[in-house]
């Protein structure tokens, strides 16, 4: 069935967009060992953008060469080799007419296969809950990692502005998307269990968000008004699933609407199953809960939208893209 609202023309940050269609950020782990973009992963996301999808918002990309990469051949944009391979994906998919979103990536604790640095860091030194994952080549337990201290804090802030910078002047994105979602770097110290701290960047809520805020405004600062920027964020985690805010709806109207206010285009929010309840014992859906809470603001839903059925539902509960 053809599900015509699917397929709108629109716009983010005045930029055009030919539909409301856009492949989620999936690990792929099919970059060379040293994280360059190669020919496999040009044919994967070419394809995308053959196939009619509006927008691609890559995996995962890690912005230094100390703690961010996540998996074994996971790709980088740290250095001239790899920013050059994401400019022939960006340039193929953009001659097969579909917009490219970078999403940035710091690994946290959750860094299994690092190839930079034998270790891990975190907001606190809080093993994370379960175990790393085997399909990524992970096994075992994950590390305990060690507290960042505050250079380290602002040394990511600047790394991630700093990728920000060479996707969009280097390899010409469309956009960036930073990752503060399922259970890596920025979403570790936005969980209460997860960061510790007793500093600016711990206690509140509105504290632990601290660093996801910071690195959204560098961004900006870094790319300019005329690109788009947005963020993605979750409530679960890749190593604990079923993770629920503590601060629940009231929280959620609160992280989105700090969100808005610093400066992102679009709020990227993913669930399980994105149409169910975010709350025990409430009826709206965190994609409902976010249009509620900052109403001018482009929401992206995702989650379980396996056929057109469902992926004009979420639009019709308020998401702008699925």
């Amino acid at each position: 069935m053809y599900h015509s609202s699917l397929f709108e023309s629109t716009s983010i940050n005045c930029i055009p967009f030919r539909n409301r269609l856009m492949v989620a950020p999936m690990t792929r782990i099919s970059a060379s060992e040293t994280g360059v973009p190669g020919k496999k992963m040009q044919d994967y996301y070419t394809r995308f953008a053959q196939g009619g999808f509006g927008t691609i918002i890559t995996e995962g990309i890690y912005i230094d060469q100390a703690w961010s990469q996540t998996y074994a051949f996971q790709p980088g944009i740290v250095n001239e080799e790899q920013t050059s391979g994401w400019k022939n994906i960006v340039e193929k998919a953009h001659k097969a007419g579909a917009r490219v979103i970078a999403q940035l990536i710091h690994a946290g604790a959750l860094s299994q296969k690092n190839i930079y640095r034998p270790d891990s860091v975190g907001p606190s030194a809080v093993k994370p809950k379960g175990h790393q994952l085997e399909f990524y080549y992970g096994s075992g337990e994950y590390r305990t990692p060690v507290a960042l201290t505050e250079e380290q804090i602002r040394d990511i802030i600047s790394s991630f502005a700093d990728s920000a910078g060479r996707a969009i002047s280097n390899a010409g994105f469309d956009g960036v998307e930073i990752h503060a979602a399922n259970g890596y770097l920025l979403d570790q110290f936005l969980t209460d269990y997860t960061n510790q701290r007793t500093d600016e960047w711990g206690g509140n809520l509105e504290n632990r968000l601290a660093i996801t805020l910071e690195i959204i405004r560098a961004v900006r600062s870094k790319i300019g008004a005329g690109k788009v920027l947005g963020v993605r964020i979750s409530q679960g985690k890749v190593n604990d699933f079923h993770h629920k805010w503590k601060e629940g709806e009231a929280g959620a109207m609160t992280i989105f609407g700090l969100l808005a206010s610093a400066g992102v285009d679009y709020i990227h929010v993913t669930e399980y199953k994105s149409w169910l309840p975010a709350f025990e014992g409430g009826k709206k859906s965190l994609v409902e809960i976010a249009r509620e809470a900052v109403p001018d603001t482009i929401i992206i839903a995702n989650g379980g939208l396996d056929n057109g059925e469902m992926a004009e539902k979420l639009l019709g509960m308020g998401a702008d893209f699925v």
